[in-house]
């Protein structure tokens, strides 16, 4: 859902992808209907595994987890505390789907403001 908003609304500040730490096979049916609510479509997205050996490509990491990452990414982790949809209701998938599309509208305006005033979050914007 996260790279899904940060892609559409961001990408003049931004360019994300997500990995996890225990992906599932594919994207959840629910996670694809909810974000196609919002008019964002994610039936071509598939689900990455996080590699720490790769985390040094990006210039920022949103962990989602709720669990420590694996190794020293080296680049600046920020932690978003959202309750995992996966297995709830449609209801809980639209409430996190809306939570996850706060923060990331939080952090498109910040990169927005830094991209104005100073100095980015990072030397580099996020590659991916």
């Amino acid at each position: 859902m996260a790279e899904g908003f940060a892609n559409t609304y961001g990408k003049d500040v931004l360019r994300a992808s997500s990995a996890g730490l225990a992906p599932t096979p594919d994207v959840a049916a629910e996670t694809i209907a909810t974000m196609r609510e919002k008019n964002i479509d994610l039936s071509s997205h598939f689900p990455k595994r996080f590699d720490p050996m790769e985390a040094k490509k990006f210039d920022l990491i949103v962990n989602m987890s709720g669990f420590y990452l694996p190794g020293d990414p080296g680049v600046p982790t920020r932690e978003w505390k959202v309750l995992d949809p996966f297995g709830e209701s449609d209801e809980v998938y639209m409430q996190s789907c809306n939570e996850i599309e706060t923060k990331v509208m939080h952090l498109i305006l910040e990169l927005r403001r830094e991209d104005r005033s100073g100095p980015p979050i990072a030397s580099q914007r996020t590659r991916g």
